[in-house]
């Protein structure tokens, strides 16, 4: 199975059913006047989480998605049948755009939740309903209205508290293995992730949380260097960014320059995403000299001006994982107090998630729109297709 994150789709609602015009004719009944049935309202188009999906691989094949459209009416003041609604199963974490005017639809962030997201077309009349004292024998009828016709995107955005952000070998899929019982792939040679990995993390009983490993960011990513940016709308959702710098890189890169390439890099994709709550994770200090430790981690800090919370560990041993997973623990503890008790939080939650999706998917727009400039004149290139790439995405608790 792949790991698709995104569809284009085109959904047609039902059309209503005509009205019907019919006159009682029976044995011994003279003049038995009217008895046209009204039509069947047109089926909707539904969208509903299912938790057992975790990819969109399913709609980028069928491009388009039709209800069932209503019956006509018939004789003896029958109604027509009503159409069957269209029920699509997404995976939990989609939002459904419209292309044309760029309205959200539905985000479906809870497992079960259902949205209406195209309307079917309203019954025609029949001619019973045109009956009165002055009009004993109507002939008037109604044609169904047609079901709304959209073009729309699928977007996943994979759930989870915690977002881990860093160059390729930064030690996030180290750390998520570390702390969960998820088991991305890692080696002892430099490569990147190629799709979002999930890891439940238990830091204490009876609490856990979800952790996000996306692929990695490298410098250029805004202008579609390496897998590009389109990987960072699945932060948007997420409470906490974990910024990992690796503190003793195979390039020999200083750690200050790479931690500011990410920021540079998060900065233009969605500015709201960069302003979000970040802790800076100092990674792979066992492979540092302890008398270089303080100098190196100090520049780090120095470099990006940083005042938020700084945590040093060594993912691949353990050490200083404990303590951030439990420090997580308590602030996701802290937010989930305050939304409870204050629901203008959560409508200003809303608001920012809404914001920095509107700003990703502008700047992803903006790149590949870049990119396919400057590729016109190139017959024999393959454009980039994020969806060559098997399935990793997994929940997994410990």
């Amino acid at each position: 199975m792949k790991f698709v994150d995104e569809a284009t789709i085109t959904i047609e609602a039902g059309k209503g059913g005509n009205g019907c015009m019919s006159f009682r004719r029976e044995k011994f009944i003279a003049k038995g006047g009217p008895d046209g049935g009204d039509g069947g309202d047109g089926g909707s188009v539904f969208v509903e989480a299912d938790e057992s999906l975790n990819t969109l691989i399913d709609y980028r094949f069928q491009p388009r998605y039709s209800a069932q459209n209503g019956k006509g009416g018939q004789s003896r003041n029958c109604t027509g049948a009503k159409g069957d609604d269209l029920v699509m199963k997404v995976p939990v974490g989609t939002t459904v755009v419209d292309i044309d005017t760029d309205e959200v639809l539905a985000d479906l962030t809870k497992v079960g939740q259902i949205e209406k997201i195209a309307q079917g077309g309203f019954h025609g009349l029949g001619n019973t309903r045109f009956k009165s004292s002055v009009n004993r024998a109507p002939r008037q009828t109604t044609s169904g209205s047609l079901g709304e016709t959209r073009n729309v995107k699928l977007e996943l955005k994979v759930l989870a508290d915690v977002g881990l952000l860093g160059l390729p070998n930064a030690g996030k899929s180290t750390f998520i293995r570390s702390v969960s019982a998820a088991t991305p792939k890692v080696a002892d040679y430099p490569f990147t992730t190629l799709v979002p990995n999930l890891g439940v993390v238990s830091a204490e009983k009876h609490k856990s949380f979800v952790i996000a490993d996306i692929p990695g960011i490298i410098e250029g990513a805004a202008e579609g260097a390496g897998l590009g940016i389109q990987f960072l709308k699945h932060l948007a959702r997420n409470r906490i960014l974990l910024h990992l710098v690796d503190m003793a890189p195979w390039d020999d890169v200083a750690p200050a320059d790479s931690a500011r390439v990410i920021v540079r890099e998060l900065e233009k994709f969605s500015p709201t995403l960069a302003a979000q709550p970040r802790w800076l994770v100092l990674n792979k200090l066992d492979m540092v000299p302890e008398e270089e430790q303080e100098e190196r981690c100090q520049a780090v800090v120095d470099a990006l001006g940083w005042e938020g919370p700084v945590y040093r560990i060594s993912a691949i041993n353990k050490m200083g994982t404990q303590q951030l997973v439990q420090d997580i623990q308590v602030l996701l503890d802290q937010l989930a107090a305050q939304l409870a008790e204050d629901p203008e939080l959560v409508e200003a939650e809303l608001q920012v998630r809404r914001a920095i999706d509107r700003e990703g998917r502008e700047r992803i727009e903006q790149m590949r729109e870049e990119i396919r400039a400057k590729r016109r004149g190139d017959d024999d290139f393959d454009d980039f297709d994020d969806d060559d790439y098997d399935v990793e995405v997994e929940y997994v608790k410990n």
